[in-house]
């Protein structure tokens, strides 16, 4: 008789292959259809709110590995809140100003002269189209990935009420009395023409010159310190063009510097070197302070100008001379050290890094002419050979220097009229600064990982005033009108919430299509023909810093709460959009914007390169989802560390692919063998191997879920991958499987381990799911209602705990039982002495073994019997724990047809327990 038919074998609806490419779409676009975003909030009406704030991408191009490893991190993340039964909000954004939209509208015309061509209104126009012909196409990619959020309503900083709330954060930090028009250097890129802030700058290897040049004294000087004869402090420089600039020379106060016989003057502790270097070549002839050249004037070599001696604490003494060539008009310190004593700031470059007329008019260089016009890097040899022997020695050297983050071309120091948002200002109705209060506020956020902390901490303990003005067409105006008689900037409220209401209609296109006399409010005091707009825009990151006042605290978004629980962005935010929000949230509310920040690495290949077309390392989104499926790429995520670089390639997602299949297979097997169970057994009802599964899992999954609350996603899915391979798929599923397939359907044992497998496949369903969220909506389609209950779709899940239980054995002295069985049994498979462990029967003395169930012991080891008194049958292997001796025996009695069990009394005849259940 073939027993097959009476067998209770495993059997499910939910497919064994996932066929993720084809079918993730269709499910997406069901959630679609089905409003899930919208469900979700309805779910958790009135319950703890969890609010992750969108960070934008840029709206420019199609979104790269990097992107989906961001929002796919911060899908998890809010699925994973709203599973343990958050009210949660996610509202995606785009940043949609700045350089680069300008940039490909640029190229699109054929160039810069093209675009000049152009009025600001109509280069606005194509900007505006640009970005939103890929806000369209992002928001597509992103939902690809199986990313749920308010796609509907997604905030977008081109909008018209976001235009103008983002003006009128500009105007509260007016109001703070933090915001500063001056004429200050800062970052500028000739290239683009625009001033840039320190978000915006890279660091690359360049070439320079180093160069050491002597000042002489003038006679006075000389006359002051007793000295006759040649005396030139010597200072160093890497920036040649930046000489007919100079007004100063900084020493550093604390030091002592030393006249040498050969008429040079440095820093005492610099001699030595000096000397070996071939700078100098005397020995001390005289020491002084440095506070004894404190305002003595020495004489520019290329110009014959007055440079004056000066005191800076930023002069340091760990190379050059000690003595810093200073020009007020090209670099952060040598501006503050000039403030403090006066020097004039000299600017003879123009915007695209050519001299201007300055050096002409104020003669900063020898025949002049020659030299206007001419850009700064191309004028660095004449100017050299102009200052004839004053220079002392020339060298070039490879060094890391600022480059533009957009054309990679060398930045400069300008001075030239910005705003600004002073960090050392103190805002109004505080008691400290800008700087101290975002400080304090770092100290009170939390950090993932922590060493954020004093990643962010020393960024705004260091960073200068915050260069916020662009002189270029795309973003949102400083909406500014100024006095043309006084140049006084208006800052009257009516006058500003009347521009900002325009914005709100129009956009704030309206600056540039409207004249001036519009955009007064009726009745106003000011007379248009007697003001000017001011023409900059604002830096981008102050349109993405102030996303916390346009959609956290506006009404326009149901975004969740201000502050945000958490940030979540790649490292390099915490000098971008991390500071950039803490400075503008600071300085309007005084505290963060954020409770948590969250940082993650980048993509990088297999190797740990970064990865370029060139290179041809590249693995684009597009290309995983249509090889994988967007699971594969959000269980590559959840498994990497993301506090480090993220290694991506082909044999990392095969890999990847492979854990999902035995994810879903194990899924598809617990789900296989409940797919009859109507009622959970209770656990003092449970046989000693449930319990011991339950009480392993309910250790487990709540260590895994803690993890995952940690957000420490890659130790949580090794806890749980290990945990499926080893004690659930690799033991329980594997012993149970007689207590299954061949006991009474309704029998207790077997309803009992049908229930334990309910218990663990709903509770690891509701943990995975923030994971792999499109499997587990496929498993409550195909789960018996057991597992769903009422439940019509995995986003009506809410995560539960399993019950803590004791386990009725030494689960440590079983499984070390287990495995020197195993080792016995591969000995013995690899002779060919045995087939199946079924054909085996054990022998012990081993309370631990003999107090357990005896059927239970028997499909622990999934051996036919297990037997106390003294073996008659031969010894083909033993195995010892601790002191316990366990001996293994080929069983005597016959293989029963049905279960395959060694316990049938004669041949081809049932087992007693099989011939009950067939018999029944």
């Amino acid at each position: 008789m073939d027993y097959k038919e009476t067998l209770l074998l495993p059997t499910t609806s939910f497919a064994m292959r996932g066929n993720l490419i084809n079918n993730e779409p269709k499910r997406y676009a069901s959630w679609d259809e089905k409003k899930v975003y919208h469900k979700m909030k309805h779910n958790r009406v009135g319950a703890e709110s969890f609010t992750l704030h969108d960070g934008p991408p840029y709206a420019n191009g199609h979104i790269h590995i990097g992107h989906a490893l961001n929002k796919v991190l911060k899908d998890i993340i809010i699925k994973h809140n709203y599973f343990n039964g958050k009210s949660v909000r996610f509202t995606p954004g785009w940043d949609c100003h700045g350089l680069p939209i300008e940039q490909q509208v640029e190229k699109k015309l054929g160039g810069k002269k093209k675009k000049e061509q152009l009025k600001t209104a109509e280069i606005r126009k194509l900007c505006r189209e640009h970005a939103r012909k890929f806000v369209d196409i992002q928001r597509d990619e992103f939902k690809t990935l199986g990313i749920i959020a308010d796609w509907e309503k997604p905030y977008v900083t081109m909008d018209y009420r976001f235009e103008a709330n983002i003006f009128r954060t500009l105007c509260e930090v007016a109001k703070k009395g933090l915001l500063l028009e001056r004429s200050k250097p800062v970052f500028w890129s000739w290239a683009e023409r625009t001033a840039l802030a320190e978000a915006e700058v890279e660091y690359e290897d360049k070439e320079d010159y180093s160069i050491f040049i002597a000042f002489e004294l003038n006679d006075a000087a000389k006359a002051k310190l007793g000295i006759k004869g040649k005396a030139a402090p010597v200072i160093w420089t890497t920036t040649p063009w930046t000489i007919p600039a100079n007004t100063g020379i900084s020493l550093n106060p604390n030091e002592k510097y030393v006249l040498t016989t050969d008429g040079y003057i440095v820093a005492k502790e610099l001699l030595n070197s000096l000397v070996e270097s071939g700078v100098v070549s005397g020995k001390t002839a005289k020491e002084f302070d440095a506070k004894d050249f404190e305002n003595l004037v020495a004489i520019n070599p290329l110009n014959k100008r007055e440079s004056r001696i000066v005191l800076g604490e930023h002069v340091l003494i760990e190379n050059g001379t000690g003595c810093v060539h200073t020009a007020p008009g090209h670099g952060e310190d040598d501006y503050r050290v000039g403030l403090v004593y006066g020097l004039e700031v000299v600017m003879p470059v123009d915007e695209t890094g050519c001299f201007d007329n300055t050096i002409v008019r104020e003669k900063l260089i020898p025949n002049a002419q020659d030299f206007l016009g001419r850009h700064i890097f191309k004028s660095n040899e004449d100017l050299i050979e102009l200052m004839g022997d004053a220079v002392l020695k020339v060298d070039k050297f490879m060094h890391s220097y600022p480059h533009c983050w957009r054309s990679h071309t060398p930045l400069i120091y300008r001075a030239t009229k910005q705003w600004f948002i002073s960090v050392d200002e103190t805002p109004e109705g505080e008691s400290n600064t800008l700087r101290e209060i975002a400080i304090s506020e770092v100290t009170k956020t939390k950090f993932i990982p922590e060493t954020g902390r004093k990643r962010l901490s020393s960024m705004v303990e260091n960073r200068p005033d915050w260069c916020i003005s662009r002189q270029r067409d795309w973003g949102v105006p400083i909406a500014f009108f100024r006095v043309k008689a006084t140049g006084e900037v208006i800052l009257d409220e009516k006058v500003l919430n009347f521009t900002a209401m325009i914005f709100e209609m129009q956009g704030s296109d309206a600056w540039y299509s409207m004249d001036i006399a519009q955009l007064l409010y009726p009745g106003c005091e000011y007379k248009p023909d007697e003001l000017e707009k001011v023409t900059d825009i604002l830096d981008v990151w102050f349109d993405s810093g102030s996303t916390w006042n346009s959609v956290l605290k506006s009404r326009n978004y149901d975004a969740g709460e201000y502050p945000a629980d958490l940030y979540v962005e790649g490292s390099d935010q915490h000098r971008g959009w991390f500071q950039s929000s803490l400075f503008l949230s600071t300085a309007v509310e005084h505290k963060a914007p954020y409770k948590g920040v969250l940082t993650h690495g980048f993509t990088v290949d297999e190797k740990g390169e970064k990865m370029s077309k060139s290179k041809g390392n590249v693995i684009a989104p597009e290309k995983v989802l249509k090889e994988y499926g967007s699971e594969i790429l959000r269980l590559w995520v959840a498994s990497s560390d993301y506090q480090g670089d993220l290694k991506i390639s082909q044999g990392i997602l095969k890999q990847t692919s492979e854990n999902y299949r035995k994810l879903r297979n194990t899924f598809r097997i617990m789900l296989a063998n409940i797919n009859d169970l109507e009622t959970l057994t209770p656990y003092e009802q449970m046989g000693d191997l449930d319990k011991w599964i339950l009480s392993e899992a309910s250790r487990v999954l709540s260590e895994v879920h803690k993890q995952f609350s940690e957000y420490n996603f890659v130790n949580g899915m090794s806890t749980l991958n290990n945990f499926i391979v080893n004690e659930l798929s690799g033991m329980y599923i594997d012993m149970t499987k007689d207590n299954l397939y061949c006991n009474a359907k309704d029998s207790s044992r077997r309803r009992a381990s049908q229930s334990a497998m309910a218990m663990i496949t709903k509770t690891l369903l509701v943990i995975m799911a923030p994971i792999l969220t499109y499997t587990a909506d496929e498993i409550i389609e195909n789960a018996p209602a057991i597992i769903k209950g009422d439940a019509e779709d995995i986003f009506d899940m809410t995560y539960t705990t399993l019950e803590s239980i004791e386990t009725p054995f030494d689960s440590e002295y079983m499984s070390k039982a287990r495995e020197g069985f195993g080792a016995a049994v591969d000995g013995l498979k690899k002779e060919k002495i045995i087939k199946s462990t079924l054909e085996l029967i054990i022998y012990t003395e081993s309370k631990t073994t003999l107090d357990m169930d005896r059927v239970d012991a028997e499909d622990w080891f999934v051996v036919s019997n297990i037997f106390e008194d003294k073996p008659e049958e031969e010894i083909i292997a033993t195995f010892k724990v601790d002191e316990d001796m366990f001996s293994i025996a080929k069983a005597t009695a016959h293989k029963c047809p049905r279960c395959w069990k060694y316990q049938s009394l004669s041949e081809d005849t049932l087992c007693k327990r099989c011939e009950d259940v067939v018999g029944a």
